[in-house]
């Protein structure tokens, strides 16, 4: 095989032959412009995405800590009182007007309906039952005709820890 091509290169005029090198030369010189300039067009592009997967493999980094924290904290001591006399005694005597029912589905879950409360007020409660480690699992909240009150039907669930 190298018999023929070395053959055929000194077949060909000594001319000839410098002007294959050199146009060899140009065209190597030619795709290597081509390909570093493709490579600097393409960072150029990944550029924004590379700062975004940086902030976020720095917040999920922040998460995983937060995670690791709160799997370590001990257990939430559970209380001891009935859910629907927890979920009454928070309601007050502002809320406790506008609570129609509280149906006690077992000892962790209840269901709250309210005819008529301010929305403030309803959040307020919600993130009270929340400092007693109840949360809401369900909720139907729709607006009344006066502003700022609302008719409301939630489903409340104590938080449990393994």
């Amino acid at each position: 095989m190298k018999a023929p091509l070395r053959h055929a290169w000194e077949s060909r005029a000594p001319r000839e032959r410098t002007i294959l090198v050199v146009l060899a030369m140009v065209i190597i010189v030619a795709l290597y412009v081509w390909v570093v300039q493709a490579a600097t067009q393409a960072r150029r592009q990944l550029r924004p995405s590379v700062t975004t997967l940086q902030a976020q493999a720095a917040a999920l980094d922040r998460q995983a800590t937060e995670v690791e924290r709160l799997r370590a904290a001990p257990a939430v001591p559970a209380s001891q009182t009935d859910l629907r006399t927890l979920v009454q005694s928070q309601a007050g005597a502002g809320l406790a007007r506008a609570l129609v029912r509280i149906d006690a589905l077992d000892n962790d879950q209840v269901v709250v309906v309210f005819g008529a409360v301010a929305f403030a007020d309803w959040l307020n409660w919600v993130a009270g039952l929340k400092a007693q480690h109840v949360r809401l699992a369900a909720c139907r909240i729709e607006a009344l005709s006066t502003p700022g009150l609302v008719s409301v039907t939630a489903t409340l669930v104590r938080a449990k820890r393994q």
